[in-house]
């Protein structure tokens, strides 16, 4: 006997569920487009759990008919293609069919559908082994999907799924990516109860942005259109000045479709070379329009990866248009040359007499002996103060010694250019870098706050409301205990939006600044998951010790250096930062002597 077999369909269905069902992020987005491609007007989705208990769509589209709404569960049952020659003019989002089979296979599926023809719905449960019990019931025109206990059937890969938070920004990714290309449906997503998304049919493409990525970024996005006979491109582009160090406002979509183009994310970071400063990312929103057979989106399971025909032309066709536009878009200050109407301003040379006025001014009168601290009257003083005016200067100018004589230690400092600290030693003149010296303090002050040793100290300041996206939203709450340690005072305001009401200590606190910083500490965030908890935490001090000391106060008196080699001398190690650069530098005696 042989030692193939054809495997049971179900347990083909679960090694397709691998491919197609990754996290329930990719069950919200098979679902969703598949209600798009109902023709619904409005589709709602519900979660519970991040998904992981409840997954619901609600759609008004066509519904199905008692015989589909049992056969959709069959794998590659589809409605979309019949024919070879269909696979190269795909138009919808789903057209394997292999979305409902595989969601069925690791999850409890409840679906309720109907079509307006119909005076009845149809319910079919599908539950373990594939078992489906099919019924009538009353429902709206539509469907109804309920996907409950994702995964029940396979510990193993719910194992992997990341927290709560991580998973639902996941969500919201894909419920974006979805609700972005099609601004003529109204959408809506709610968690746990809470809405995080109630959009409308929206007036124009730009709106939708405005509704789903906030107002900061609809206010710094540009229309781009630009059509030839290889692509038509039509969306939005940010201004350079506006590029952040964080990604996650960068789309790319295809005939309606998002997907994912390192190729083509190069096109674009060209076309912004010289207009930013490097490590930056702009804000772009590309819709490319190809005719069907001109693209292959049947390469991946997930539909996410695409495949073109004339992909070299499309990079230099989104090269040039991006180009163009902000060429086009001057956001630089503009000089008008239209002189016709102002008036003339003469150039004074040889013949500025000429234009020197004939009436002078007459010479104030003042009395230089007049002193007003003075103790004679012909002083101008009081003449019973005891106090002279050249005390009272004396003694403001050294106002701030006062307190300053009380804390310094005997040791001598001098600013360089705001960056380097000079002091003498016995052995020589010591260079401190300025900016590696902060970052080591606070690495080290920040090591002891994450391993729970240590409480960051915070400073009041008003507080700035920064709009980070929903997406970002769920990041900011898992970490917020830790973030509230390390001295940030933070709270989610509204559905997309941080009210920021405390920094460390050190950190520049103006609104620039602040938004600066939550930029920055988002890449964090989102960089600072390791699978070790020691190296998890020594990575996130040193990113969080960067960020602080790129943030930090400019230093302005030897009082604040001689405070910062204190700090720094007491370090565990204040010869190096956390990535291994030297911090000072040490000039013998010998080798300062030879140069005179």
């Amino acid at each position: 006997m042989g030692k193939l077999q054809v495997l049971p369909a179900q347990l083909a269905n679960m090694i397709a569920a691998g491919e197609v069902v990754g996290r329930p992020a990719s069950v919200v987005k098979e679902l969703m487009e598949n209600a798009v491609d109902a023709g619904a007007s409005q589709i709602g989705v519900i979660i519970g759990d991040s998904g992981r208990t409840l997954i619901k769509i609600i759609d008004n589209g066509c519904g199905m008919s008692p015989e589909d709404a049992v056969l959709c569960f069959e794998r590659h049952a589809t409605s979309k293609i019949s024919s070879p020659e269909d696979l190269n003019r795909i138009l919808t989002f789903g057209f394997r069919g292999e979305a409902l089979a595989s969601i069925a296979a690791v999850a409890d599926i409840t679906l309720k559908t109907r079509r307006e023809q119909d005076e009845v719905g149809t319910q079919v449960i599908v539950g373990a082994f594939g078992s489906r019990e099919q019924s009538e019931c009353s429902t709206p025109k539509g469907t109804v999907i309920e996907v409950r206990n994702l995964f029940y059937n396979t510990p193993a890969r719910r194992k992997f799924l990341k927290s709560d938070n991580v998973e639902f920004k996941h969500i919201i990714d894909e419920f974006i990516h979805v609700a972005l290309t099609r601004p003529d449906i109204a959408f809506s997503l709610s968690h746990n109860g809470r809405d995080i998304f109630v959009l409308k049919k929206a007036k124009s493409l730009k709106f939708r942005v405005m509704e789903l990525l906030g107002n900061t970024v609809a206010g710094d996005i540009v229309d781009i259109e630009s059509s030839t006979s290889a692509v038509r491109i039509s969306g939005f582009v940010g201004r350079p000045q506006s590029a952040k160090k964080t990604l996650g406002n960068q789309f790319f979509f295809i005939n309606g479709r998002y997907f994912r183009s390192p190729y083509f994310h190069k096109a674009v970071m060209n076309a912004y070379a010289e207009m930013m400063p490097e490590g930056l990312t702009p804000t772009y929103l590309l819709f490319l329009e190809v005719e069907p057979d001109a693209v292959d989106v049947n390469i991946s399971p997930t539909k996410t990866e695409v495949k073109f025909a004339e992909d070299s032309v499309i990079f230099q066709t989104i090269y040039a248009c991006v180009r163009e536009t902000l060429g086009r878009n001057s956001f630089g200050a503009s000089i008008d040359f239209d002189t016709e109407g102002a008036v003339e301003i003469p150039q004074l040379g040889r013949s500025f007499e000429a234009y020197r006025p004939s009436d002078i001014a007459p010479a104030p009168e003042f009395d230089p002996s007049y002193n007003p601290f003075g103790t004679a009257p012909g002083q101008g003083g009081s003449g019973n103060s005891g106090f002279s005016g050249a005390d009272y200067v004396h003694k403001s100018e050294n106002y701030g010694v006062l307190f300053e004589q009380k804390t310094l230690s005997s040791r001598q400092c001098l600013i360089l250019a705001g960056k380097y600290i000079l002091t003498p030693t016995g052995a020589g003149l010591l260079t401190v870098n300025v900016h590696r010296a902060r970052t080591r303090i606070l690495y080290e002050r920040m090591l002891r706050v994450l391993r729970g040793s240590d409480h960051f100290s915070q400073m009041s300041m008003f507080p700035v409301e920064v709009q980070i996206g929903a997406a970002n939203i769920p990041l900011i709450e898992e970490n917020m205990e830790m973030l509230t340690d390390l001295g940030f005072g933070i709270a989610v305001f509204g559905t997309d939006s941080i009210s920021v009401s405390a920094l460390p200590e050190g950190y520049r606190s103006d609104e620039l600044s602040v938004q600066e910083c939550v930029a920055e500490l988002l890449q964090i965030l989102e960089e600072g998951h390791h699978s070790l908890p020691e190296m998890m935490q020594a990575t996130l001090a040193r990113r969080f010790a960067e960020l602080g000391a790129a943030r930090s106060e400019y230093l302005r008196t030897p009082y604040e250096a001689t405070c910062l080699l204190d700090e720094l001398f007491a370090c565990e190690n204040s010869e190096l930062t956390p990535s291994g650069k030297r911090i000072s530098l040490l000039t013998p005696m010998e080798d300062i002597e030879k140069k005179f």
